[in-house]
C-alpha cells in the first residue's frame, strides 16, 4: 500500500490502513483541508470536481463531494470528465477552485486528488506546502444542517470542451473534413472513450475505429501510453489502413500518434510536430522540461524564436511559460499546454492542432515524423545507498564537467554539442534519474553509461 502527500495534490493505493494509503480517512482529511483552505484564500465556496472513469472513483467521488458540503462549499459536479476539461470548467464556473479525481497514467488499484486554483491551473509550490500543513494540523469543524454545501451537476462541459476547440484559430475544420482521415484511438477504457470519439466527429473525421472506449476503469492494459503497451492500437491501425493511431491516457491530458505503418511517431514528438505547426503561423516562444526531446529546441531556432527549458512538472514549465511569453509549450510526455487554450496539459487542444497541421501538409504521419530531427533518449537510473548525500554528489558531477554548458535549475543538466544528460535524484527514494539524448539510441546510451560510471567512480 502507498500514499504519496506532494504538493500537487495526494495520490495513493486503494485499500489498507490510514495513514499508509489512499484510504477514506486521508481523503476526508486531505479534502477537508484544500477545502477550508481554498475557501479562506478566495472567500469562494464553489469548487468543481470531475473525474476519470477508474473503478474507484465513484467511491472517492462520493468522499470528496459529501466532505466538500460538509463544510459548506458548493460542488460543481461533471461527473466522468478529464483533466483538461475540469481545468477550462473552474474560471467558466467563477469557483474558487477544482479538484480532479485520477492518477493519471498509474495502474487501476491507484487514485488520486489533484488540485487546482482559481485560473484553473494546478496550486503553485507554496500553496501546495500549505494544505499538506494543514491537512496535518487539521482541527475539523463541521457545518450545521442549515449551511451544508449545494451539489449540482453539470455535464454540459463535453460539449463546452470541445467548441473551446473547436473555436481556436488554427483549428481547422474544414482541412480536417476533407483529409478523410481514418483514426483508430485507444483510450484504456476511461473517459477519453467519451471525449476522443465525440471530438473527432466534432472535426468532421467519420471513420474512427475505437479500441477500449467502454468508460469503466477496466484498462486493458498498462495505462501510460509507452510503446510496450500500444501493440493492440497498432495492430488496428495496420489492419484498418488507418491514416494514424491517436492514444490518451486515462485523464487525457497526455497524447501520443501511431504511425500508418503501425511504428511510433513518439511521445516526445507530439509536442514538437504541434509546435512546428504553431510556430509556422504564429510565431513566439516555446518552453518544455530538462528532459525533453532537444528537437523542440531545433524547431523554434530553425523558425527564428527562443526556446526555454523549465525543471520538471507541469507548474514549473507553466511558470517559465508565462515567464517567457510562450505561444506554446509542454513536455516530452505527449503533454501540450497552449495558452491560446488554457495552461494545463490538454489532448483534445493537441489533437485539433495536430490534425489540422497533418491535414495542411498533406503527407503521411510518417513522412512529418521524418521531416523532424532524429533524436533518441535513453532513460537510466542509478540506486544509491539510503541517507546518501545525493547533492554532494551531483555537486561533484558538475565540477567534472565545468567546461561544459550546464544547466541547475533541476538537478544537473550538461550539454555536449547537441547531446545531452540530465540527472535528477528522486524525492521519494535514493534514485538518481539518468536522462540522456543524442542522434542515435547507441549513443544515447553510452553517454549514459558514461556518466553512471562517474558516479561509480566518485564513489568508491
Amino acid at each position: 500500500m502507498t500514499l504519496i502527500k506532494s504538493i500537487s495534490g495526494i495520490r495513493g493505493t486503494i485499500g489498507g490502513k490510514a495513514g499508509e494509503a489512499l484510504t477514506p480517512v486521508d481523503i476526508i482529511k486531505f479534502t477537508a483541508a484544500y477545502g477550508k483552505w481554498i475557501v479562506a484564500k478566495t472567500g469562494n465556496n464553489k469548487i468543481v470536481v470531475g473525474r476519470d472513469a477508474r473503478i474507484s472513483g465513484e467511491m472517492v467521488r462520493n468522499l470528496v463531494v459529501g466532505t466538500l458540503q460538509s463544510i459548506g462549499v458548493d460542488v460543481v459536479d461533471l461527473g466522468l470528465s478529464t483533466t483538461p476539461t475540469v481545468e477550462v470548467a473552474v474560471p467558466d464556473e467563477n469557483a474558487a477552485g477544482g479538484i480532479i479525481l485520477t492518477a493519471s497514467h498509474n495502474p487501476k488499484q491507484w487514485n488520486a486528488l489533484k488540485l487546482l486554483n482559481n485560473k484553473g491551473e494546478f496550486i503553485c509550490d507554496q500553496d501546495g506546502k500549505e494544505v499538506l500543513a494543514l491537512a496535518e494540523d487539521l482541527d475539523l469543524s463541521f457545518s450545521d444542517v442549515d449551511h451544508l454545501g449545494k451539489v449540482t451537476y453539470d455535464d454540459s462541459y463535453l460539449q463546452k470542451h470541445i467548441d473551446k476547440v473547436l473555436a481556436l484559430p488554427l483549428v481547422d475544420v474544414a482541412a480536417i473534413k476533407a483529409a478523410k482521415f481514418k483514426v483508430a484511438i485507444d483510450a484504456v477504457n476511461s473517459t477519453g472513450g467519451i471525449f476522443v470519439p465525440a471530438l473527432l466527429r466534432a472535426l468532421g473525421v467519420e471513420t474512427v475505429y475505437e479500441l477500449y472506449c467502454e468508460p469503466n476503469g477496466h484498462f486493458p492494459h498498462n495505462p501510460e501510453p509507452l510503446p510496450e503497451h500500444l501493440t493492440e492500437i497498432s495492430r488496428v491501425v495496420k489492419e484498418n489502413k488507418a491514416d494514424l493511431g491517436i492514444v490518451v491516457d486515462p485523464d487525457v491530458d497526455r497524447l501520443c500518434f501511431v504511425n500508418e505503418d503501425g511504428s511510433m511517431f513518439g511521445e516526445e514528438y507530439t509536442l514538437v510536430a504541434v509546435a512546428d505547426y504553431v510556430l509556422k503561423n504564429t510565431p513566439g516562444n516555446t518552453v518544455s522540461n530538462l528532459s525533453s526531446t532537444r528537437a523542440l529546441r531545433d524547431v523554434t531556432e530553425e523558425a527564428g524564436q527562443t526556446y526555454n527549458a523549465a525543471a520538471v512538472g507541469e507548474v514549473n514549465v507553466v511558470n517559465k511559460m508565462k515567464e517567457t511569453n510562450a505561444i506554446i509549450g509542454g513536455e516530452g510526455n505527449g503533454g501540450i499546454i497552449y495558452p491560446e487554450s488554457h495552461y494545463g496539459r490538454d489532448a483534445l487542444v493537441g489533437i485539433g492542432l495536430f490534425l489540422s497541421h497533418l491535414a495542411k501538409e498533406g503527407k503521411s504521419i510518417s513522412a512529418l515524423r521524418t521531416s523532424y530531427p532524429a533524436y533518441f533518449i535513453s532513460k537510466n537510473k542509478i540506486e544509491l545507498e539510503a541517507g546518501m548525500d545525493i547533492d554532494g554528489l551531483l555537486l561533484k558531477i558538475q565540477e567534472r564537467y565545468k567546461e561544459q554548458p550546464i544547466n541547475t535549475i533541476d538537478g544537473v543538466k550538461i550539454e555536449f554539442g547537441k547531446q545531452w544528460v540530465h540527472l535528477r535524484k528522486s524525492n521519494t527514494e535514493p534514485i538518481i534519474r539518468i536522462y540522456s539524448e543524442s542522434s542515435s539510441e547507441r549513443e544515447a546510451n553510452e553517454l549514459a553509461e558514461k556518466v553512471i560510471s562517474d558516479i561509480k567512480e566518485i564513489l568508491k
